[in-house]
Order: C-alpha cells, then structure tokens, then sequence
C-alpha cells in the first residue's frame, strides 16, 4: 500500500465519478486534465482514481478547482496535492485540508496551501 492509499480511504474511477456526477467519462477526463479535479494512477492495472471526498453531495466541490489552482501555483503536483488535502492537521477544523474544505473552511486551507510557496 502507498502513502495515498493509506491517507485516502475511498476511490472511484472515472467511469464511477461520471455516473455521481450525471455526465460522461470524456468531461471528467477534461476536468482532471484541466485541473479542476485531481486523479493518479493507482492499482496493479494503473486505474485512474479519484478520491471519493474530492465530490460533495451536489458533485464536484466547488471549492476544489480553486484549492487545486493554489496547489499547483506552489508547484505541487497532482501526488503531492492529494497528499497535502488528506494529510491529518488538527489544528485545521474537519482535522485535514480536505476536511475543512467540507466544512466550509475554504478562505483557511487556501491560506495554507500559499503558504507553501513561500
């Protein structure tokens, strides 16, 4: 198991997150592409995947495409920025980057994540 794996507990293919998303796996693929989602190859069959939490309960969270914006600007790539969202903080509330993007706490792990241009 790698690091992600043992950070990030669910993962959908591409084919899954078109199906939660009600659209097909060509605009999903144009999503990771254009950096409003994040995926990496994982598994023997080197699957493309897409951390469950990375969706909220309308579809894609919204605050994702910015938050990945910032990551990228601070020359992360799609690896690092997962590990950056899942990795436990817990003086962040939700306990992980990703875990305040769900509750609402957007303005802060930007905040953090432009930090680490720095």
């Amino acid at each position: 198991m790698n690091e992600l794996d043992a950070l990030v507990a669910d993962w959908l293919t591409l084919p899954d997150v078109a199906d939660q998303l009600g659209t097909d796996v060509g605009k999903v693929r144009r999503m990771v592409q254009d950096g409003q989602l994040l995926a990496v190859r994982r598994g023997e069959r080197n699957i493309l995947s897409v951390p469950a939490l990375l969706l909220g309960s309308e579809g894609l969270m919204p605050e994702l495409p910015g938050t990945v914006s910032v990551l990228a600007d601070a020359g992360y790539d799609e690896q690092e920025a997962l590990r950056w969202l899942f990795t436990p903080d817990d003086s962040l509330v939700g306990g992980s980057p990703i875990g305040a993007l769900h509750a609402g706490h957007k303005t802060e792990v930007r905040r953090r994540a432009q930090a680490l241009a720095i």
